[in-house]
């Protein structure tokens, strides 16, 4: 312990967000992990009170185990800078920058990473007509862990049928057929590609539910697709400015090769669930899930 930066961590779990359920999953591991690893650990569902709750936990350092809205879009982030506490994940602007997927497409085309065709579209104009198209996707452009993701395949007889619940404003993306990959960066450098197998659409599911999809990795990939996927998840944690562990998802359609290749999204704050990429990529890359905890708490920081 005597090596160690921290001692004491508060760790952050569930909040107000829509995958609140998904952030207390994933803070039972960490939580427990961390304290395996001789940390003094307090556990602190994000509240109104967050700031005070914050200074009276006394914290070396925080673990931001919360997921969604107000937790990874720079929203807490900004709370913990102005409080000067150390913490996991990404700063601020890399945060907004990441939850807000359409300017995540921007940065990326700026930079030469492949995306897919999308457009922000009013709620009502989705559910009047098809926006571009079919097949594509409409989900919101600022959630995460697939909520609210609705696919308008060729066959639909009209456009989608949106939930009330969901936001005025959605983004139309083009649907990107094949597999389903994604990698993981953790301290400068790109882990490994995991190929995600579903019986249908990776959606929230099929995603936290026991047996929703499985999981090889390393990807059974062309080398060239297996090196292009590292080179760009990592060139995605880099512009849009994350610092820790990130996990960039990717579809690619193999009838078009290299080109087929389109990047979706960057996690920020990838989940810890048992089911979590993340910790099964870092595990098959020799980090077992308590070493990888240590590291993200160790890599704690402000002012970023």
């Amino acid at each position: 312990m005597s090596s160690r930066a921290f001692h004491r961590i508060t760790v952050l779990k569930g909040g107000p967000s829509a995958e609140r359920e998904v952030s207390l999953a994933s803070v039972r591991e960490v939580a427990a992990a961390l304290r395996q690893q001789g940390y003094e650990v307090t556990e602190l569902d994000a509240g109104p009170e967050l700031a005070a709750d914050l200074l009276a936990s006394k914290p070396d350092a925080v673990f931001n185990g919360l997921h969604g809205r107000w937790g990874e879009d720079g929203c807490v982030q900004g709370v913990l800078e102005w409080l000067q506490i150390p913490y996991t994940h990404s700063g601020v602007q890399a945060s907004a920058n990441a939850m807000d997927k359409e300017r995540t497409k921007e940065l990326f085309r700026m930079n030469g990473l492949p995306v897919a065709e999308s457009l922000l579209v009013a709620k009502a104009d989705v559910m009047s007509g098809h926006p571009m198209q079919p097949p594509y996707v409409v989900k919101p452009y600022n959630e995460g862990s697939s909520v609210g993701v609705y696919l308008v395949n060729d066959a639909a007889n009209g456009p989608a049928q949106i939930s009330d619940d969901m936001p005025e404003t959605l983004m139309v993306e083009q649907f990107i057929p094949g597999r389903e990959l994604t990698t993981t960066v953790m301290d400068g450098k790109a882990l490994s590609v995991t190929d995600i197998l579903t019986d249908g659409w990776y959606d929230y599911d099929a995603k936290y539910k026991e047996g929703g999809s499985r999981h090889v990795c390393p990807a059974k990939l062309p080398q060239e697709i297996f090196d292009a996927c590292l080179e760009y998840a990592l060139r995605a944690h880099n512009v849009l400015g994350c610092r820790g562990v990130s996990r960039t998802d990717f579809r690619w359609d193999e009838s078009c090769g290299l080109h087929g290749l389109i990047l979706l999204e960057t996690n920020t704050q990838p989940g810890m669930t048992p089911t979590s990429l993340t910790p099964e990529q870092a595990e098959k890359c020799g980090i077992p899930f308590g070493e990888l905890v240590s590291w993200m708490v160790e890599d704690a920081s402000c002012q970023r």
